[in-house]
């Protein structure tokens, strides 16, 4: 095997050792010029499924029994950060997320890792005359971090794995795609190697090369819309998603039945939501499908419940709002016609009843999806924003952190009328949400250039928190 040496590319950055640190009676700058580290640090984002991904064909490989559509989200509010360093100092790979070193031995940390060398040997390999003096023999060391709760359902193996795989390429100067490398970390994590709106299609070789995630559209293409992650526990879950999937899969024969004869034209349909920004069939179907993939939950056996109480409040909580909307957009008379009538009976504050109409196809202002956890993700524009945070405010006030309590981009405050507090009409849960992330659809992964960034020290070990 070849020895380490800097990458000649701007992604990388070259981080001598400082003198006398660690380098004993040799500790020059010399010795720093003879071994460097070399580091790149990279941010991905999370990624939140629309039409959900459950269940695998295939465990070692992470091949999907179906496809599955999400939106990125933006980096300023939900990312993870993630610092890789080689060097022919380094004896061993070592790994450290949030700041706590764990088992690099991991078998899914050690796919992503052996597939980055594999292709960064197969790159050096066919190119005789390849300039990078780059051994893929080299030791890693890695430290990652979440700006967001870790294992309580918002995606975070998503970002990590497209964040690890995303660093490791550029510190190795892998330049292929990288679908089936952050795949084999985290399925869904395919999904976060893009911005926008993103689709991971199952694929049906064996080998899973065609298993890939592909952009439907940018971050760009609907500016308007808004997406609130209404935190509910930060905790970590008690059914982790790959034993919960497992057990659907063997289980679950509606899980079955989703996958061959449900899930396939949703995705055409859900693709064409998107491409015509048509946020009426966008939000019926993104509840549908979160209902379902629920649904699949309890269908298993043992059963798995992800939602708590809270979360079926908030979900009572956005029919009601859309009931209400539903009512004015119908008018009265409502039309009749192909349209679909109904009146549903909704209970106030004080027990006092009332009668709205609502239409079997109304009219959403808000969407709600939840992934394996009890958070919830709400889809909305950005003109019906405040109104609906108010609304939730009214639902679950805040306890003791109410100028902590929304976070992320801003929302101006908004008075809620009468007529929606009635509607609304569930007795206050004080506490039930923990805080509001307001956020919007975002970019693929980012290479940070400012040094002081990195996770990593100049000895390729983590920096002292601040």
């Amino acid at each position: 095997m070849g020895r380490c040496r800097p990458i000649a590319r701007p992604a990388a950055a070259r981080v001598g050792k400082a003198r006398g640190r660690g380098l004993g009676s040799r500790g020059s700058s010399a010795m720093a010029a003879e071994k460097p580290v070399v580091a790149v640090t990279c941010t991905a984002p999370v990624n939140i499924a629309v039409i959900k991904y459950w269940g695998k064909r295939d465990e070692k490989l992470i091949l999907p029994i179906n496809s599955s559509l999400s939106v990125t989200l933006h980096q300023d509010q939900l990312k993870t950060t993630t610092t890789a360093a080689i060097s022919r100092d380094f004896t061993e790979d070592r790994i450290w997320l949030n700041g706590r070193e764990e088992d690099i031995g991991q078998p899914r940390l050690q796919a992503c890792l052996k597939e980055i060398r594999r292709l960064a040997c197969k790159r050096r390999s066919g190119s005789p005359e390849d300039p990078l003096p780059l051994s893929h023999s080299c030791k890693v060391h890695i430290a990652s971090e979440n700006n967001f709760p870790t294992a309580a359902g918002l995606a975070s193996s998503a970002a990590g794995y497209a964040c690890l795989a995303y660093t490791l390429a550029r510190v190795y100067g892998v330049e292929s795609d990288l679908s089936e490398v952050a795949r084999r970390g985290s399925g869904s994590a395919c999904r976060s190697l893009y911005g926008g709106f993103v689709e991971w299609q199952m694929g049906e070789r064996a080998d899973g090369k065609d298993s890939i995630a592909r952009q439907v559209a940018p971050e760009s293409h609907w500016p308007e819309l808004r997406v609130l992650i209404l935190v509910v526990s930060a905790g970590k879950k008690l059914t982790g998603s790959t034993v919960g999937m497992q057990t659907s899969v063997e289980t679950s024969p509606l899980l079955r039945f989703r996958a061959e004869a449900v899930v396939p034209a949703r995705m055409v349909e859900m693709a064409r939501c998107v491409r015509e920004r048509d946020f009426q069939a966008f939000g019926r179907l993104t509840m549908q499908d979160s209902n379902q993939f629920h649904a699949t939950c309890l269908d298993t056996f043992p059963p798995i419940s992800y939602l708590n109480d809270t979360s079926r409040r908030i979900i009572h909580l956005v029919h009601r709002f859309n009931a209400l909307h539903g009512h004015t957009k119908a008018g009265w008379p409502a039309r009749v016609g192909s349209v679909s009538l109904r009146f549903i009976r909704l209970r106030g504050p004080t027990g006092s009843e009332l009668w709205c109409l609502v239409t079997l196809n109304a009219w959403f202002q808000v969407a709600y999806t939840f992934d394996a956890g009890p958070n919830a993700v709400i889809f909305t524009l950005d003109e019906t924003v405040a109104e609906f945070v108010a609304a939730v405010r009214h639902s679950f006030p805040p306890e003791s952190n109410g100028d902590k309590f929304l976070q992320g981009l801003p929302v101006e405050p908004a008075l809620l009328s009468d007529e929606l507090k009635a509607v609304l009409g569930v007795d206050p849960a004080p506490g039930g949400i923990k805080y509001i992330i307001a956020t919007q659809v975002g970019p693929g992964p980012q290479v940070l250039d400012d040094p002081g960034a990195r996770l990593l020290g100049p000895d390729g070990l983590p920096k002292p928190a601040a």
